[in-house]
């Protein structure tokens, strides 16, 4: 089993980094199909209140309760300190969606035991483990 698999298998609760409201947006879109999937998805975006239907958060430290995966939609340069906020809470992984990569960062979350991918969509890779 590959770490996106784990992932999937294995995870209930995504905090989406950079979720936006707008539905042509990629975030809206992938969070939409995950919560039509059974994840609970919560939003993280401090210029929102609410997106698809549940209270925003404007970051990681705010939400109550576990969060299993981080999904980040930021530029590759802003990944770092996500990374850190999500080591703080406890999160296990990290997902930095296609076009996000960030070395450094996903070094120090493997460091800190968290599962990491850097360059994939959560939902064309949940959709490719549904197809098999």
């Amino acid at each position: 089993m590959g770490i996106e698999e784990e992932i999937l298998n294995s995870s209930k609760t995504v905090a989406v980094v950079g979720l936006s409201p707008r539905m042509e947006r990629p975030s809206f879109a992938v969070a939409s199909y995950l919560k039509e999937h059974g994840f609970r998805i919560i939003p993280v975006n401090p210029t929102a209140e609410e997106i698809l239907g549940e209270r925003s958060y404007p970051d990681l430290s705010s939400i109550p309760g576990r969060v299993d995966v981080v999904d980040i939609f930021r530029r590759s340069e802003e990944v770092l300190p996500i990374v850190e906020e999500a080591i703080k809470i406890g999160a296990k992984s990290i997902w930095m969606q296609e076009g996000v990569v960030n070395e450094e960062a996903a070094g120090r979350a493997r460091d800190a035991g968290l599962l990491v991918i850097m360059d994939r969509c959560m939902l064309k890779e949940h959709r490719r483990l549904k197809q098999r």
